[in-house]
Order: structure tokens, then sequence, then C-alpha cells
């Protein structure tokens, strides 16, 4: 659908059991001269970092570390609503479009729109929150408030701390 509009690329890093059956999926389709499937990168930002778009197409994530990886390497972001990630990572499409899973059609609407410039690489904020000076100040904030209330917590093995 994207092709129908424009000229793209769709570029896999990585390698892993589904590879050759991908390949010859792009064959059947007609797509493998707009494919590029790349082995595994050590470094996948210089990628993220060039790229008119970045998509993640999920059924269902955890916390998907690649879209944080790419709205920090500036890539505009297309991402399915699947359940856990996305939607709290895109703050509900402010920092990237959101896509119901499976809809196709609104999902190649949002790569054109991307390769075309109409989607904006997210601000720092979408991202800094996830970075690991982030984290220790939760857990610091966390441990502050404890001994602050002066409350007993139960930690592993039974122990109590005070």
């Amino acid at each position: 659908m994207v092709l129908r509009e424009r000229e793209a690329r769709l570029v896999l890093i990585g390698g892993g059991p589904e590879r050759d059956r991908l390949r010859h999926l792009a064959e059947e389709v007609g797509v493998a001269n707009h494919v590029d499937l790349l082995a595994f990168d050590p470094n996948p930002f210089r990628y993220m970092a060039r790229a008119s778009v970045f998509a993640l197409t999920s059924r269902w994530e955890g916390l998907p570390g690649a879209l944080i990886q790419a709205l920090a390497c500036g890539a505009p972001v297309v991402a399915t609503d699947c359940p856990s990630g996305p939607r709290e990572i895109l703050d509900g499409g402010r920092y990237g479009a959101l896509i119901p899973v499976g809809d196709v059609d609104r999902l190649a609407e949002a790569l054109v729109g991307a390769i075309e410039g109409r989607t904006s690489p997210a601000p720092a904020r979408a991202w800094a929150r996830f970075e690991t000076s982030a984290a220790v100040d939760a857990y610091e904030d966390a441990i502050r408030e404890v001994i602050e209330a002066d409350r007993t917590v139960t930690v592993s093995a039974g122990a109590q701390v005070r």
C-alpha cells in the first residue's frame, strides 16, 4: 500500500528463524526489491537516526526498548496500539502515530505521512523518563519517601528496614 503512494524501502535488522520466510514472502508479493533484510547489527542506532520513519507493528509488547531508542535517535515513529507499551511511551499518540492493531490502511497512511515529513520527531521529554538517570531518581525519591515517613518496610528474606 505504501508503494502505491511513493517510493520506499523497508529495512529489517536482525536474524532469526523467520528470516527466510520473510524473504520468500517479500518475493511472493512482489516487494523484494524494496526490502532489505540485514543481519544483526550491534549498532542499529545509525539506521534509526537516518530513518524517515520507525515502525513498530507488534500485536503485543512489554516495554518496547526499540521504540524508545528510535525516539531518542530522532526518528518519527508509527506504532500499533497493542497492549503494554506503545500507548504509554507515545503518550497516547502525542509523540508518534498510534494505529489500531491490524489496521493496515491506517498504518500505510501513517507511514506515508512520516516518509513525506508530516510527522515530526518527538522532543527529548518523550524518552527522557526512560533514561537511567530518571530511573535512579525515581528510586531515590521512593527511598526518601520511606525514610521520611519513618515506616517499617518488609524486604526480601523477611528482614525489616526501619
